[in-house]
């Protein structure tokens, strides 16, 4: 019999930053971003990019949950608003997400309730991650 394989999609990025100026990130699939080092700018920070990719996960993983469920055709709409709080010792990271999600639809809030923990809980890669404690491999060259 043969094997199965699953190819994934590449994924990853690249950031660059020079003495002066502001980060510019590539992703491998070909997306481009500047970042911005302070909160009145306009843009995205890292925090930013870290809410976002977070919050995206979120939406995405919901209309999963909702297929799984058997409600898919009954969703209109999800959001999920990620905030923070950054912890007051070090190391600097966050110390908790705080994570709002709104999900309209033909359905009561013991199935909305359901779709909201089974995308932060099973589906979603980015708070799985998060909430894990994934090995770090790092080189440094010049």
């Amino acid at each position: 019999m043969a094997e199965l394989k699953v190819r994934t999609r590449e994924t990853g990025a690249t950031a660059v930053v020079g003495r002066t100026g502001f980060p510019h990130v590539k992703s491998v699939t070909g997306g481009e971003l500047d970042i911005v080092t302070s909160p009145s700018q306009p843009g995205y920070g890292p925090l930013d990019l870290l809410y976002a990719s977070l919050a995206s996960c979120l939406v995405l993983s919901a209309r999963i949950a909702a297929s799984r469920f058997g409600v898919l055709d009954r969703l209109t709409e999800v959001s999920a608003k990620v905030t923070g709080e950054k912890a007051y010792d070090e190391p600097s990271r966050v110390a908790r997400f705080d994570i709002e999600f709104s999900i309209k639809g033909d359905f009561d809030d013991t199935v909305r309730h359901a779709i909201a923990e089974a995308a932060e809980a099973e589906i979603c890669t980015i708070s799985n991650t998060l909430r894990g404690n994934p090995d770090f491999a790092t080189r440094v060259y010049g």
